[in-house]
């Protein structure tokens, strides 16, 4: 399906999916100095009521946050480089990182593929493009679109790339987003992708969590950081704005607004073959919307649930992903189906949802996990036991709809990569835990005999000796909690296999498996046992799975985890001292949450931009948006529940704990810095070693370039071998 086409690597967009719950899709406010400074106000008036010593370590950019880090990085690295695994580790990851026979992993825009490509010379990295034909060769001819390295060079910038929105069908004017270090915020520049030149006096949009859709070729719906009073109490954009070429940015007209409290404002255009649809959207929260088809004559509100999932346009009828059951009339819509509204039917009030059409249902194992549009088919991608496979639904006529699977594999993860509404191509990817993924080209027009394989990646590691298997435990309240593990064939079950157990638990987002690369090469492959939670809290049996474990009952996805890792001593799989757990973001929570609890259990934490300070998220950075999921902690009810199994608040000094490795970045303007800041300098006051990491660029996504992100998973498989030795 068409709407804003962006382009990512391959790792950051694996960060991305597996961050989701941190909202990349909805944009965030501006992080000027001024919005610093804000914050260090609310800091000072903070401090008297909740005694927090280390409050000040929220500043950002002050130097004695920076020296504070400086120094803490020093510590780290003076160990961690020194370590006589760090060179040999450094060495197979850079390898990886770095091969020229990496899946030039490809994004089609009109007639040509588009790829994103970093590497030892090109670190920043370039945007480019080739033809269909062209991409099928081994080694492609490449047309050099934009150098990321030779601009930062010219302008003294850290560019990271964030991605491009091109106007179709033509593609000839795109949006393209750049951030400083990393961060989340950007600055917007139209560019011309035929001349391949940033377009003189065209639309540009200064530094901030940017919106912008295209309504035609002269005009932008945007949604920004305009100044005071612009912005929603999360910090999201409040105001969305019709900017045509020629005007100001700040001469321009307000086309809709949102309330404070809510979440943000934006827009969504479909763009099809015919003619565009337009929608305006009201986030009111993390998982509840309102939107609003728009056309010249008005603004119509769709008769949907609040909390149902809007999917765009396809065929004159509006989808949508049920959240939750629908009852209309004497027929209820399970939670996870998937529904048509027709367009011409949205005005007929409380009759409308009578003509709702049911497109796919699922079963209790069975769930989509996102949709996608082609020109004359609608694809999911679905969840099935965890796996992942491929529907197609074909619009017949009206309430029939026929279904076909599109199988490229039996027990992976296959996964629609890009597809638009001008034709029925599509690209795939196929892949598991020992399967390099491989990029399968399709027409959803044709026969599945026609599905080929452009690309496939080569081994990283001896798969041949490795397996994979699901097992199963029960989590404290009796719930059954699935995960994965891979180990050696020859492995033996006698408490000593040095062990990564890694989980998310959040967001709704699906932990499913996945090509190990690193893990494979510098864990698996020499004796190290790897294991994929998939606790509650995530998606991978819809959004019950989901919500029995938000806001009151958060501790679930504590206690599953936990109930994962005591399966695994209980089997002699590993024992304490050889067992590691590893979270990112909401799961840096989970590992943070986990350690301080159950301690006794591990020898070693990867914590990774981690949210710690739970009863002040909300007040940093986008945290207030996600009180969806966790809950409001400025609620007395709430913050008696949230206070029990924040992490920061339950780190006790006369506890032992293991040798914590925090890692963040100093530009993370999604997760704060200071909550990993605040853990650290807590911890070392109570007198517990741990190590610490900040990178002074990166964003969420924890490293700004290719260089970056391999000094990152080195330092992290370096501690992983000493604390548990593999």
């Amino acid at each position: 399906m068409l709407r804003i086409v962006l382009f990512y690597t391959e790792s950051c967009l694996r960060k991305i999916l597996t961050a989701l719950g941190l909202l990349l899709i909805i944009l965030a406010s501006s992080c000027s100095s001024k919005k610093l400074v804000n914050q260090k106000v609310a800091t000072k008036e903070s401090t008297k009521e909740e005694k927090d010593p280390f409050l000040w370590l929220e500043e950002i950019e002050s130097p004695k946050s920076l020296e504070f880090a400086k120094k803490e990085n020093e510590k780290t690295l003076s160990v961690l480089k020194n370590d006589p695994h760090f060179k040999s580790i450094e060495v197979d990851i850079r390898k990886i990182a770095l091969a020229r026979d990496r899946v030039p992993w490809a994004y089609q825009l009109g007639n040509s593929l588009y790829n994103f490509w970093q590497d030892e010379t090109n670190i920043r990295g370039l945007w480019r493009r080739t033809s269909f034909e062209n991409y099928e060769n081994k080694n492609p001819n490449w047309e050099i679109v934009l150098d990321l390295d030779a601009l930062s060079k010219v302008e003294n910038e850290n560019w990271v790339w964030k991605g491009a929105n091109c106007f179709p069908p033509k593609y000839e004017r795109c949006l393209i987003s750049l951030s400083r270090g990393g961060k989340d915020a950007t600055i917007v520049r139209e560019f011309d992708l035929p001349g391949k030149f940033f377009v003189k006096n065209g639309f540009e949009i200064p530094e901030a969590k940017t919106s912008a859709v295209w309504a035609d070729l002269n005009t932008l719906y945007v949604g920004t950081d305009f100044g005071p009073d612009t912005t929603t109490d999360s910090g999201y954009p409040r105001i969305l704005k019709s900017w045509k070429r020629g005007q100001k940015i700040n001469e321009t007209e307000e086309l809709f607004h949102v309330d404070k409290k809510d979440l943000s404002a934006g827009a969504y255009i479909e763009y099809t073959t015919d003619k565009n649809y337009q929608f305006f959207v009201r986030d009111i929260s993390f998982f509840e919307k309102q939107v609003w088809f728009v056309t010249n004559e008005q603004m119509t509100l769709l008769p949907m649930p609040n909390d149902a999932q809007f999917y765009g346009v396809h065929k004159d009828y509006i989808l949508y992903l049920l959240r939750s059951d629908l009852t209309v009339g004497n027929v209820t819509y399970k939670s996870g189906s998937v529904v048509a509204l027709p367009i011409s039917k949205i005005n007929e009030n409380s009759r409308a949802l009578s003509f709702l059409e049911l497109i796919f249902i699922p079963t209790t194992k069975r769930f989509i996990s996102n949709l996608t549009t082609t020109k004359n088919h609608i694809l999911l991608d679905i969840i099935d036991n965890i796996q992942g496979k491929i529907l197609k639904f074909t619009f017949k006529s009206p309430k029939h709809w026929e279904s076909e699977n599109i199988s490229l594999g039996k027990n992976g993860v296959a996964s629609i990569e890009s597809a638009n509404n001008e034709t029925d191509i599509f690209l795939s990817t196929y892949t598991d835990f020992l399967t390099p993924p491989s990029l399968v080209f399709g027409n959803a027009s044709l026969n599945q005999k026609t599905l080929k394989v452009l690309k496939k990646a080569p081994s990283r590691f001896n798969e041949i000796e490795l397996t994979s298997e699901q097992l199963f435990t029960k989590s404290k309240d009796g719930t059954v909690i699935p995960y994965f593990i891979v180990h050696k064939k020859t492995w033996k079950k006698d408490g000593k296999n040095p062990t990564l157990l890694t989980g998310y638990g959040g967001f709704e987002v699906s932990e499913q498996p996945h090509y190990l690369n690193n893990a494979g090469k510098v864990w698996a492959e020499k004796g190290g046992v790897y294991v994929l939670a998939n606790i509650r809290g995530g998606g991978e049996f819809g959004a019950a799975w989901h919500q029995t474990a938000v806001r009151e009952n958060r501790q679930k996805v504590f206690d599953d985890f936990i109930a994962i890792a005591e399966d695994l001593i209980r089997q002699k799989i590993t024992s304490p001292a050889n067992l590691g757990i590893q979270g990112g973001s909401n799961g840096g929570l989970l590992v943070g949450g986990t350690f301080v609890q159950r301690p006794e259990l591990f020898n070693a934490v990867l914590c990774e931009v981690p949210l710690l300070d739970m009863l002040r998220y909300n007040k940093l950075l986008a945290g207030a948006s996600w009180m969806d999921e966790y809950g409001n902690p400025d609620d007395p009810k709430m913050r008696e529940v949230i206070a029990k199994y924040s992490p920061y608040q339950n780190v006790l000094q006369d506890k032992s704990y293991p040798e914590v490795f925090f890692l963040t970045s100093t530009k993370d303007d999604r997760v704060h810095p200071g909550h990993a800041r605040k853990m650290v300098a807590k911890m070392r006051s109570q007198g517990h070693p741990l190590f610490y990491f900040e990178n002074t660029e990166g964003g969420h996504g924890g490293s700004a370039n290719i260089e970056q992100r391999i000094l990152w998973n080195s330092l992290e498989y370096t501690y992983l071998w000493k604390k548990l030795g593999l």
